[in-house]
């Protein structure tokens, strides 16, 4: 009896994993196959499959879109925002974890109340300062803002995590000739792995597929990123819609291709960080 009972309890599990599977997955194969059609089918029939396969949409999008340049000031503007980000996030809870001074406990609670400010309550104060400084239509500008807007969360997460870590371990390290610099690089930041990957995969995410930042400050095509690039297909009463679904694939599949090379150490690192 209880054997037939958690056999139909894990069928029921299993079912349920497969439905919120297809639910997620849904979207993603729909886009990939309207990104083969012509805008006449995408209109008429969105959820069909294609009946000839439009290849000349992914070229249309790769030229229109500008996709080597786009695709470099992304690499770079995600790649060195969440370097940075992690790197500064960790050295600065490390420092409220291991001097909790008073001030430092303020910063640390003004930066973690920072988190609750929506971006569009000071999105036109920020753009109407850059502007005035002539900082605006710059990647270097948009990494620094990213930054500012990425490491309260950052330092959150590391703070925790700092404080289950022995300070015998620092300790042993200053006894055995290391500054406070080479502590922090050659026992605590390796220690800070796992809890660096997870917050790698979430600012990866944001800052690669963020659209309202980067247009606000980016504005020559030269300086664009790849999500602003997609909006080439937006005329002004016209939509290319299928180029634009191209496009989008060819947007996601780099993010795509990076989990499914490092999926391993992603799971691993966001297991370890839930542990601890």
């Amino acid at each position: 009896m209880m054997a037939g009972q958690s056999r139909m309890l894990g069928m029921a599990k299993l079912c349920s994993l497969i439905v919120a599977m297809m639910l997620f997955i849904f979207p993603f194969l729909l886009l990939i196959s309207n990104s083969f059609k012509a805008n006449q089918a995408i209109t008429s029939d969105p959820l069909g499959l294609p009946a000839s396969f439009q290849w000349d949409n992914y070229v249309s999008a790769f030229d229109k879109m500008g996709y080597i340049s786009a695709f470099s000031n992304s690499l770079l503007i995600t790649v060195l925002g969440v370097v940075l980000i992690a790197l500064f996030a960790a050295m600065t809870a490390h420092y409220f974890v291991r001097h909790n001074s008073k001030l430092n406990q303020y910063l640390f609670f003004l930066m973690v109340a920072a988190m609750i400010i929506p971006f569009q309550a000071i999105m036109i104060p920020l753009v109407k300062i850059y502007g005035s400084l002539s900082l605006l239509d710059n990647k270097w500008s948009l990494i620094y803002m990213y930054i500012g807007f990425g490491s309260p969360l950052a330092v959150f997460i590391y703070h925790g995590f700092i404080k289950s870590i022995p300070l015998e371990l620092e300790e042993a390290a200053l006894m055995d000739g290391c500054g406070r610099v080479q502590t922090f690089f050659r026992i605590v930041l390796p220690v800070l792995l796992p809890t660096s990957v997870t917050i790698a995969v979430l600012n990866v995410l944001w800052i690669w597929n963020d659209f309202l930042l980067p247009s606000l400050v980016l504005t020559s095509s030269e300086q664009r990123t790849l999500p602003l690039s997609t909006f080439y297909f937006y005329g002004t009463y016209t939509v290319d819609y299928g180029p634009l679904m191209a496009g989008l694939v060819l947007t996601l599949l780099p993010v795509l291709v990076v989990y499914l090379f490092a999926q391993k150490y992603i799971i691993q690192g966001v297991m370890q960080g839930s542990i601890k």
